[in-house]
């Protein structure tokens, strides 16, 4: 039944899953996270050949929750690897679809956001959008030097959960976003630390390739030159030196498991290998955060511990340990990206902005 809010669908394909919401406004009414098993995704030789299983998955959600597509007044999908763009929402377009349908820049299940949402926004009659994609790019030209001009830094990070997150960290202060300093670390599977400067972030990891911390999932930044010689021995092919930076490092590398809770759990039986990495995983992320304390000139506002490791009280303990001199730290826990997707699209449904132009 149509309310007198409007009625957003938000989208969020990750790896293994199809996050699915419904808002009426900002509040959500319907949520679920749709599985799918590894054994239906193999069939699937690219990411995007699952475009058409997924859409399957999610008419089969809304049929069963007896959703009408004609009352949506939005779609919005998170949004993959596109140009690096400017922070903002986005009207899904022919160039947008295209540069994800080939992989122009890059593989990823967050490609699948922009091609659904557009898909069921044909059918119901309304806009299709996505916000804050990961490419989001509004980095200082000094930070793009990384020391050799043919490996030019880049900006890939948790954009959407940063951006929002910072902007709740503001809320608290009792300011406005585009008026603090903060540093905003979200800690999940991959690790992003960002140094957001009024409203910019204007330094950050590439968080997709590993660099920064490590983290359950990412090796983080390495030795090169030790790099280089794990390359010459022959051993791996590049698939697996790839995995072993974004997949099977960190965490897994040295315990075997992406899970913190398993993690807590060995570290309660006195396992010293798993004591060592966490403090080792804290270490690197608090050095990631303080190492920013310069890229801002010390004039911090506020640190912002996010994403779903910020729920572990003794990793955030021991991250605050390390770096409460530089700036007050707020938790805000969880990755956030749902309600993100449905405030953005509101934002451009309530005249507040305008939706870009990819």
């Amino acid at each position: 039944m149509k309310t007198n809010q409007p009625l957003i669908l938000a989208l969020n394909p990750g790896s293994t899953s199809t996050k699915i919401s419904l808002f009426s406004g900002e509040d959500e009414t319907i949520s679920e996270a749709l599985r799918h098993a590894t054994d239906e995704l193999v069939q699937y030789p690219r990411i995007i050949d699952q475009a058409g299983f997924r859409r399957a998955a999610i008419d089969a959600f809304l049929s069963s929750n007896s959703i009408d597509l004609s009352n949506l007044d939005a779609v919005i999908g998170r949004g993959g690897l596109l140009r690096p763009l400017e922070s903002g929402v986005y009207q899904v377009n022919e160039p947008m679809v295209a540069d994800v349908a080939v992989g122009k820049y890059g593989e990823h299940a967050s490609n699948l956001g922009a091609i659904l949402a557009q898909a069921i926004a044909d059918v119901a009659g309304c806009p299709a959008f996505i916000a804050d994609p990961v490419v989001v790019d509004e980095m200082d030209d000094v930070a793009r030097l990384s020391g050799l001009p043919q490996l030019p830094r880049r900006s890939i990070f948790h954009a959407l959960n940063q951006k929002s997150a910072a902007r709740e960290a503001a809320r608290r202060l009792g300011k406005e976003y585009e008026e603090i300093n903060a540093i905003v670390a979200h800690m999940g599977g991959g690790c992003s630390v960002g140094a957001h400067r009024h409203g910019r972030v204007v330094d950050v990891n590439n968080a997709l390739d590993g660099e920064g911390p490590f983290s359950p999932e990412r090796a983080g930044t390495l030795p090169a030159g030790q790099v280089v010689e794990l390359v010459r021995s022959g051993k791996y092919s590049q698939g697996e030196l790839k995995k072993m930076l974004t997949g099977r490092g960190g965490l897994v590398a040295y315990c075997g498991t992406n899970s913190l809770e398993e993690i807590k759990e060995r570290i309660g039986r006195d396992d010293e290998d798993a004591g060592m990495a966490f403090r080792a995983m804290a270490y690197q992320i608090s050095k990631e955060i303080a190492s920013h304390g310069a890229t801002l000139a010390g004039s911090v506002d506020v640190i912002v511990l996010t994403g779903g490791m910020a729920y572990d009280e003794a990793l955030v303990n021991e991250i605050s340990r390390r770096i409460s001199f530089l700036a007050p730290i707020e938790i805000i826990p969880g990755e956030r990206e749902m309600v993100s997707l449905a405030r953005a699209a509101l934002s451009v449904l309530n005249g507040r902005v305008s939706a870009k132009e990819y």
